[in-house]
């Protein structure tokens, strides 16, 4: 017999689902599909009824029809670290914006909320996790906040990953405002930070230039409110760095470590967003081990990008020209099975 494991909770009482140390049992598949047959109700979301071990993302990013960047840098690789996602696209592009050309559809704010209101009629609205990437207004990144709040008056011990995407290299490439909500808003209802180098810095309003600035900028984060804080790349003396830290307890000192990054000639593109993808995916498997997590999707990210790098030079490209699609689809085993060539170094 097949049982359902939920969770009754004071949401339209609905049963939502928990995990494993609040799970109630209840009747059988079969039964419960009798009576929504009976009803004319729609049959169990089985995300919902039969839970995975690792949870349910609503991941709201950027999308492009060709190329892998956002979404579509995102949804695959959790769904092979066995996630059920789902995804919102902030933007819905023909390519990305690297090319000489592309075509598309803003997502507004409004709309995402209507998104919102269309699963929580259904009381489909249970996540597990909330990814954020990339996000193009001020208006849209409000309602981001305001699902953050629903999402937590359903689910309290949801998880918010976000990855504050505003520029690189000095540049920013979302409108100025945007800082401002992030640092202000943002960042304290965040659970695992991913900024990059140029990204902390806007975040917490100092230079990084050296190891111990990325630390300080780690530690200030944590004040701010996120537990967990991964800057993904920082670029120090000639060499790239990521740098994590884990503040596992309240007002006590992080746990802070690096891993050095080998750099590989060539430009990416959706690579931040493939980055925190498997930090959320590798984190949530090692909840107490961020660096273990972190070591996971270096060694994954750097894998697939060997991979792209070789199938262009196969190909006879000049990888100079332009920035390179990775090959995503042909790297299952690499985001599945990583095999650790990055270990992170702890800090004093």
């Amino acid at each position: 017999m097949i049982r359902l494991l939920v969770l009754h909770n004071n949401y339209n009482n609905s049963p939502f689902i928990s995990f494993p140390s609040q799970l109630i049992a209840l009747p059988d598949l079969s039964i419960l599909r009798r009576r929504c047959l009976k009803k004319k109700m729609a049959p169990p979301i089985l995300s919902l009824a039969l839970p995975s071990e690792t949870g349910r993302v609503l991941s709201i990013q950027s999308h492009t029809v060709q190329g892998y960047v956002g979404n579509k840098s995102a949804v695959f690789p959790l769904q092979l670290l066995g996630y059920d996602v789902d995804p919102i696209m902030s933007v819905q592009f023909s390519n990305h914006t690297g090319y000489p050309t592309f075509k598309g559809q803003v997502l507004n704010g409004e709309k995402l909320w209507e998104l919102i209101e269309g699963l929580e009629a259904n009381n489909l609205l249970y996540y597990t996790h909330l990814l954020t990437g990339y996000i193009g207004s001020v208006s849209f990144l409000d309602n981001v906040l305001e699902v953050v709040k629903k999402l937590r008056s359903i689910n309290p011990t949801l998880t918010y990953v976000c990855d504050p995407v505003m520029g690189d290299e000095g540049k920013l490439y979302v409108p100025p405002e945007l800082v401002s909500v992030y640092r202000e808003k943002v960042v304290p209802v965040a659970s695992l930070l991913t900024p990059n180098q140029f990204e902390a810095e806007q975040l917490t309003g100092f230079r990084i230039a050296s190891e111990q600035d990325g630390r300080e900028a780690c530690r200030h984060l944590h004040a701010a409110g996120p537990k967990k804080v991964v800057i993904t790349s920082i670029c120090i003396d000639g060499n790239l760095l990521l740098i994590g830290s884990h503040e596992k307890e309240k007002g006590q000192s992080p746990v802070q470590f690096k891993i050095v990054i080998p750099k590989i000639p060539a430009y990416f593109t959706g690579t931040g967003d493939l980055m925190t993808a498997l930090l959320l995916g590798w984190s949530n498997k090692y909840p107490n081990n961020l660096d273990k997590a972190a070591e996971l999707a270096v060694s994954s990210l750097q894998a697939v990008l060997s991979r792209t790098l070789k199938d262009y030079e196969k190909a006879g490209y000049d990888m100079q020209t332009s920035s390179l699609e990775i090959r995503l689809i042909q790297s299952q085993d690499d985001i599945r099975n990583p095999e650790i060539k990055f270990n992170s170094q702890l800090y004093d």
